[in-house]
């Protein structure tokens, strides 16, 4: 095998083939149901203007979800407020916190049983989208796939969760 030290492309015989490289530290976000990574990337607030260096891979083959995307966030480990949002849109995600280029922690993600703060209810006459000093509340009526249902209106929320994240 060949080495191309560009961007950790690797030649075997045959065409190319693209890795995307090991993190010394940091964070990878496996099991994302597919399509989703971009949302992952909005909810820990990196852009393209950010300084991180981050790999996103998507729509790979998957025995567990047929399609998967995978995120890796080096130099930095996930708040717990912030997996509780991934949790949300990626109910099977696991979360691998990766230091020295091992893995010394593996999580899966797990919705609580009423989210608080987190998301907003759909429904533009509800309590909690008014000028109100109150925080939306949902009950997690179902995990995988996701539903909610808001405490106060009763309205459930179960596609597009990713637009209603606060």
């Amino acid at each position: 095998m060949m080495a191309d030290r560009r961007a950790g492309v690797e030649q075997k015989d045959g065409p190319r083939e693209l890795r995307v490289k090991p993190i010394k530290n940091g964070t990878v976000i496996d099991h994302i149901a597919g399509g989703q990574a971009l949302n992952v990337l909005k909810i820990l607030g990196i852009s393209g203007t950010t300084d991180a260096t981050v790999s996103v891979v998507m729509n790979v083959e998957s025995r567990k979800l047929g399609k998967k995307d995978i995120v890796k966030v080096e130099d930095r480990e996930l708040l717990e407020d912030e997996v509780n949002k991934i949790a949300l849109i990626a109910p099977a995600a696991s979360i691998n916190i990766i230091r020295d280029y091992k893995v010394v922690e593996k999580h899966t993600v797990d919705l609580p049983d009423e989210i608080v703060g987190v998301v907003r209810c759909q429904n533009p006459n509800c309590i909690s989208n008014t000028s109100e000093p109150i925080k939306s509340r949902m009950l997690v009526k179902a995990k995988n796939p996701v539903l909610l249902r808001c405490i106060f209106c009763e309205q459930p929320l179960t596609d597009r969760i990713a637009e209603y994240l606060i």
